[in-house]
């Protein structure tokens, strides 16, 4: 029996799984959103009502913002380590507890992204409001630098979207999508350095962790893969061995 002879009903099985995992994806975002927006918004209010002076939320949103980028400097570090060439010489932690680490560090980079950008939205002082929190250049306050953070929200909830797509459809489609992460973190990078950075302190921690990424990926794009060692062996004629 061929393909057009199946029912309808058994050839839309091959997707359901897709449906089920971005269904629980999305629910889960959601999840988050809702629990931190909620709590974001308890902190501010108790902030405002107990504090005198307007800086008291830019300096949580600051810090929130701040915690989000290092969450997201060690997220797409590891994401380097996890496809690594030389991550097999290390053994400790086994893969699997690699993987949940990623995993638990995406969660909590989206917890602080968001408590950053709720937090703003409750500041009126801070120029950036439901509109510029959501749409490019809708901000008062540096409107080019926080619609790169935006660009960059939206890029890395792409990248992770398509993580939970790992296993259900082929590496070709997902895997370079997921790669987005790392142009994530260059405009997160640059909206940082634009929007809040005003002491030499934050300064030298975008800098230093800039260093610390770039060369990390250096090593991770010009290692020699097993691959490399495959393709070199067939263009000199070689013959692989057996196992």
């Amino acid at each position: 029996m061929t393909t057009e002879q199946l029912p309808s009903s058994r050839r839309s099985q091959p997707n359901r799984p897709i449906i089920i995992g971005v269904g629980r994806g999305l629910g889960i975002v959601l999840g988050i959103a809702i629990s931190t927006g909620v709590s974001s918004w308890l902190v501010g209010n108790a902030i405002s009502s107990v504090a005198g002076n307007r800086n008291e939320l830019w300096l949580l949103a600051r810090a929130a913002g701040i915690t989000s980028y290092l969450l997201l400097v060690l997220l797409v570090s590891l994401g380097l380590v996890l496809s690594h060439p030389w991550r097999t010489r290390v053994r400790r932690p086994i893969p699997a507890t690699r993987i949940r680490i990623h995993v638990t560090l995406a969660v909590f980079t989206l917890v602080f992204t968001i408590l950053h950008i709720l937090v703003l939205v409750n500041d009126k002082w801070a120029g950036v409001g439901v509109r510029g929190a959501l749409l490019p250049m809708a901000a008062t306050y540096r409107p080019l630098a926080v619609t790169l953070g935006l660009i960059g929200l939206y890029s890395g909830l792409l990248s992770g979207l398509t993580a939970i797509l790992a296993g259900r459809i082929t590496a070709r489609i997902w895997w370079p999508i997921h790669k987005v992460a790392s142009i994530s973190l260059v405009l997160i990078w640059i909206h940082g350095v634009l929007a809040g950075s005003d002491s030499a302190t934050l300064q030298a921690l975008y800098y230093i962790t800039a260093i610390f990424v770039i060369a990390l990926a250096a090593t991770r794009y010009t290692a020699r893969t097993p691959a490399d060692l495959i393709s070199d062996l067939k263009s000199r004629g070689e013959r692989l061995p057996r196992r």
